[in-house]
């Protein structure tokens, strides 16, 4: 297909076909910010640094997103930490970290060496906490292309528990993070009906892009003992099975500020699974809870996405983007 064209069914490329995988072109645009392919780790899925560089290239990512730091060192919850679900996992590991200051020190060093595009995730548990790691963060370098700002973590301030699920307060956490000088982009929950309202109130604030979306609540119980398997008690699910979820929180979003960039995450596991992030609207996907079952997984959902659309004809991933808002493939 041309690349300002509809997606056809048809003329499909043998998916062995080198040359045919090639000729696809990856680059995607979340905002003013361009990366070669529309796939990145998940924060929290794939450490503060470069530990995945052994196991692939960094630099053929899109963007590595580091775990949640905050502006001081977190010891993070109790063990057990994570547990096994029959669709993914459940986790409360607490956002555990060194903190902003010392991951500067000694953690991006290794990740400038890997050459990834790095996309850096931070936390607190109030307003303020967010300003000081947001300016611990100024003048980082060029390898530093944005900023998540995690609202989707437990808080002190938010009347629901969760940054997230109070608009107005999301976006006067998004307001004091712009001292950083990088684009902001905005993670969101999936566990509130105001994600729309949220949205909308964030990108008032300055947020640059949306990160659609965290983990869904949940808890598992130890038949044998009758307590939670976590010790923390809950903990947020993730994996294959909030994969509908998070697609419909992108579609949602989509619809309702169609010209805010999204980067889909939330159970991608491979081609068609971020292919299906990418229809609902999102400009870029994230690959998270695969990565435990294999830490290639990122690598490998971009090489299957790279098949899946040479396979479908598609000149370019920007031509899938919201095909489903307008009216699906030819």
């Amino acid at each position: 297909m041309s690349r300002s064209g509809p997606v056809s069914r048809l003329g499909r490329r043998d998916p062995r076909s080198d040359a045919g995988l090639e000729r696809v072109d990856l680059t995607a645009h979340v905002g003013d910010v361009e990366f070669p392919n529309p796939v990145m780790t998940a924060s929290g899925t794939a450490g503060h640094g470069a530990e995945l560089a052994d196991y692939f290239d960094l630099s053929r990512l899109g963007a590595h997103v580091v775990k949640s730091l905050a502006a001081y060192p977190w010891e993070g919850n109790p063990a057990p930490r994570v547990h096994p679900t029959t669709a993914g996992m459940i986790n409360a590991v607490g956002l555990q970290g060194p903190g902003v200051e010392r991951w500067r020190q000694d953690t991006l060093p290794g990740l400038r060496s890997s050459r990834a595009r790095v996309v850096v995730s931070i936390w607190g548990r109030r307003v303020e906490d967010y300003a000081l790691a947001a300016a611990n963060l100024v003048g980082i370098g060029d390898e530093v292309v944005a900023l998540e700002v995690n609202l989707s973590c437990p808080n002190l301030e938010g009347r629901a528990g969760i940054f997230a699920h109070d608009a107005e307060l999301s976006a006067e956490v998004m307001r004091a993070t712009a001292v950083c000088g990088l684009p902001c982009w905005a993670k969101l929950s999936p566990n509130t009906d105001r994600l729309v309202d949220v949205a909308h109130a964030v990108v008032e604030a300055g947020a640059a892009s949306l990160t659609l979306t965290n983990t869904v609540l949940g808890l598992v119980i130890d038949t044998e003992t009758g307590r939670p398997v976590l010790g923390r008690g809950g903990g947020g699910l993730s994996g294959p099975a909030i994969h509908p979820v998070a697609v419909r929180a992108v579609y949602d979003v989509r619809a309702a500020l169609p010209d805010v960039p999204i980067v889909g995450v939330g159970g991608v596991s491979d081609g068609r699974t971020a292919l299906e992030f990418l229809m609902a609207g999102a400009n870029a996907v994230q690959v998270g809870t695969a990565t435990f079952a294999d830490p290639c997984a990122p690598l490998n959902v971009l090489n299957d996405l790279r098949r899946v659309l040479a396979e479908r004809g598609v000149a370019a991933v920007r031509d899938v983007v919201g095909v489903s808002h307008r009216g699906g493939l030819a």
